[in-house]
């Protein structure tokens, strides 16, 4: 197992669409054990591969939730249903999301107080559950990283534009960009 760098906004396999995993052996375990370790260490909620520069359609999470559903796991290649997003303006003291390839800030954003996930473990098991409530934005937020999303893409204006002018601001945007959980300083503070 070992801790991988969090790639930030601008590096190219955050901006496309992750491969469908196709080989449920050795090397997807190990690959997810480094996922659960780098999550860990990067005190984050979930993480899904593409943060870690692996354009496979997989995530990790661990949050505690009243859903029935473990707090800690994986989905390989999974569909996500989404309840109805209400067209409200986000409120910034209880919708604002952060992200491990945006290190540091958060915005607010709208989301889903429903889903319904199904997938795969690594074994190729089903797995499939409900998520409400902020369980459901971690799951929105995981899979959009498989689709080449990042929550910026999904911000309404006003927050857009304090987004890309703090993106600016970092030098982000372009490839190269990275930080390593448990050896760089923790952007959040944890």
């Amino acid at each position: 197992m070992a801790i991988r760098p969090v790639v930030i906004t601008g590096n190219p396999v955050l901006h496309r669409p992750a491969a469908k995993v196709t080989a449920f052996d050795d090397a997807l375990r190990a690959l997810v054990e480094d996922m659960y370790e780098t999550m860990d260490a990067a005190h984050g909620v979930g993480l899904a591969a593409p943060q870690i520069g692996v354009g496979l359609r997989i995530f990790t999470y661990a949050f505690p939730n009243d859903d029935g559903v473990p707090p800690r796991g994986v989905l390989v290649n999974p569909v996500l249903t989404l309840g109805r997003v209400s067209q409200d303006a986000p409120d910034p003291d209880e919708e604002s999301e952060g992200c491990l390839s945006v290190p540091g800030y958060s915005w607010p954003l709208k989301r889903a107080d429903w889903v319904r996930v199904a997938g795969v473990d690594t074994a190729g098991a089903p797995v499939a559950f409900e998520a409400n409530g902020w369980f459901a934005r971690v799951m929105q937020h995981e899979y959009d990283h498989l689709d080449g999303k990042l929550y910026l893409d999904r911000l309404n204006d006003k927050w857009a534009r304090k987004a890309r002018r703090a993106v600016k601001a970092e030098g982000w945007g372009r490839d190269g960009h990275s930080w390593t959980p448990g050896v760089d300083e923790d952007p959040f503070g944890h």
